[in-house]
């Protein structure tokens, strides 16, 4: 039997502790052709290759890396997330659990949204929009005026959630300078965003100092277009949304769910409608609340 498919230890060049490929990948519960895929991938090399007969053998100790490398292609995990995690298993495991965590927290939210997605298209396509929009609940709140640092473009619906969390990252910092941030940031929909329509969409955040504002907004006015103004007072019309379904298109279904309410009371929209963003996004999960869909509404 060769080596290269042989169930025997090798020692023929003085190291016993060597397997063939055929005794490694029984111990390591694989098969050798998963480990020839893992070579070619560069997640876990032979210990030895017999550059005459192109045999590869391997060290009882790359079990447990093999092993891992199989339980973590089983997660659908990219291959170079793979191979940084075995690397840093050897050097730090808590480090490397932490990382598992984040990538896995990355993709419940992904899960969670195609989900919501797959719910508002059978919503959609099997006629029972009715039943869609019933699962949002609307309610009113009056919104005292406030001072708001903007940032306002134009932009196309795959571009905008990148746009809006830098924007509003870019905002926060500035009202930082600026006496604080005085409540929650939000986005106004000046015109429909959409794969054919690009808005304007205006980042907003309520700060303290006003002169300050105004000052930091002249700095810092390109490439963006930066302004201050002010916020009337406004009553909204809103419904409360999780992470979720914030993803587009399923968070049309919000949209709509408030707009069929007001048609429904006999109330017409008193300006454009706004996403209220008023919890940490980057810590929520994705079934949290984070984000209100509202219209402003004549007091």
């Amino acid at each position: 039997m060769n080596g290269n498919g042989g169930h025997g230890a090798y020692g023929g060049h003085g190291d016993a502790d060597l397997l063939t490929i055929g005794a490694f990948a029984a111990r390591a519960r694989l098969s050798p052709k998963a480990l020839r895929l893992y070579d070619r991938l560069g997640l876990l090399a032979p210990a030895y290759v017999d550059e005459a007969s192109g045999y590869r053998y391997y060290r009882a100790a790359q079990t447990e890396r093999a092993r891992l490398v199989a339980l973590l292609r089983q997660l659908d995990m990219p291959l170079a997330l793979i191979g940084e995690l075995v690397e840093l298993v050897e050097q730090d495991g808590p480090a490397a659990a932490e990382r598992l965590a984040a990538y896995w927290a990355d993709v419940e939210a992904r899960i969670a949204g195609r989900r919501t997605l797959a719910e508002y298209l059978r919503a959609q396509l099997s006629g029972r929009s009715s039943e869609m929009y019933g699962k949002f609940v609307v309610e009113t709140v009056d919104v005292p005026g406030r001072v708001v640092l903007t940032e306002t473009r134009h932009t196309l619906v795959d571009e905008l959630p990148a746009w809006i969390g830098a924007s509003l990252g870019r905002l926060e910092a500035g009202a930082r300078e600026c006496g604080g941030v005085t409540a929650a940031p939000f986005v106004v929909y000046h015109s429909e965003v959409s794969m054919e329509s690009d808005g304007p969409a205006e980042s907003c955040v309520p700060i303290a100092d006003e002169a300050a504002a105004r000052a930091w907004a002249e700095a810092h006015g390109r490439p963006w277009e930066t302004a201050v103004r002010v916020e009337p007072a406004r009553r909204l019309a809103y419904t409360r949304i999780t992470k979720a379904q914030v993803a587009h298109p399923q968070i049309i279904a919000a949209f709509e769910a408030v707009e069929r309410w007001l048609a429904g009371q006999g109330i017409e929209p008193a300006g454009p409608c706004r996403e209220v963003y008023f919890a940490d996004w980057d810590t929520a999960g994705p079934q949290d609340p984070v984000c209100d869909i509202a219209f402003p509404i004549t007091v």
